[in-house]
């Protein structure tokens, strides 16, 4: 089955993951669409469609939301999987459910966040001060979740 993988990365972790799911899908017929560089994508020719997007200070990024309510129609015609990227462990389910509109939230046959990253070299001097005040971390930190993609990967096979 034809599958487009689209996200939205502002630091590199949800294109990382993108590839990831790629992977696991096993590459043929599998696209990638990262929504700074695409902002048209044609949904018909996939019958999967995976789309991602990373939190920052509590919400996606809004071209994730954008597409999302713009191909809400072409995209509930389809087998629908969602990921963010998230380093807030108690938030994680909030911050899931609020990145994509409801009705797409509750028909998608996968939802995970499959954790996340925060890369010290890619911050802006602001991100590097609100992540160290926030979070407490204040040096590159991993901690992608590949069971979550795992399990986005076998909800697609």
């Amino acid at each position: 089955m034809k599958t487009a993988v689209i996200y939205a990365t502002s630091h590199g972790t949800t294109e990382k993951v993108a590839q990831k799911i790629k992977l696991g899908l096993g590459e043929n017929g599998i696209v990638t669409f990262n929504l700074k560089t695409n902002k048209t994508i044609d949904l018909s020719p996939y019958e999967n469609i995976v789309i991602g997007g990373s939190i920052h200070a509590g919400s996606v990024q809004g071209s994730v939301r954008d597409f999302c309510k713009k191909n809400m129609v072409d995209l509930l015609q389809k087998r629908v999987a969602l990921y963010v990227c998230a380093m807030n462990e108690p938030e994680y389910e909030q911050e899931l459910k609020s990145a994509f509109p409801e009705i797409l939230y509750n028909y998608a046959v996968c939802k995970k966040v499959v954790g996340g990253e925060f890369n010290f070299e890619k911050m802006n001097f602001l991100e590097k001060i609100i992540v160290k005040k926030v979070s407490g971390i204040s040096e590159t930190v991993e901690k992608i979740d590949n069971a979550a993609i795992e399990e986005i990967v076998t909800s697609l096979k």
